[in-house]
């Protein structure tokens, strides 16, 4: 009994989704009906703040940047697990500290190998 009034919840949620989708479907096709389609040179040369550019001068972007950006995303998409736990710290008890302390060495060695080889420093 109680799965069935799960499952009526989420009937309204699912016939918003498929409107939703019905109406983005619906832009993407109209905008391709409907949009201009005549192209021209001018349109399609680069152009950087209305001035013509003259190439990229200076070359592909270095790995390291690359590399750095995504520890960045990584260590931090990790460290926002923190909010929720900082949130019912109390109700977790001696369970959750230990859970968030064997993640915390997880991360923390990760960060540390990191920064051992390297790939913390811009050169």
């Amino acid at each position: 009994m109680l799965k069935l009034a799960a499952m009526n919840a989420l009937i309204p949620l699912s016939i918003m989704a498929a409107i939703v989708g019905v109406i983005v479907a619906m832009f993407i096709v109209m905008s391709t009906l409907l949009g201009p389609n005549r192209r021209h040179p001018d349109k399609d040369t680069p152009f950087e703040c209305g001035i013509p550019s003259e190439g990229f001068e200076r070359g592909s972007m270095p790995v390291r940047f690359y590399v750095l950006a995504m520890l960045f995303i990584i260590f931090d998409v990790e460290l926002a697990f923190l909010f929720p736990w900082a949130v019912v710290f109390r109700s977790l008890g001696l369970f959750g500290f230990i859970e968030m302390l064997v993640f915390f060495v997880i991360v923390g060695s990760g960060f540390i190998y990191a920064w051992k080889i390297g790939a913390l420093e811009w050169e």
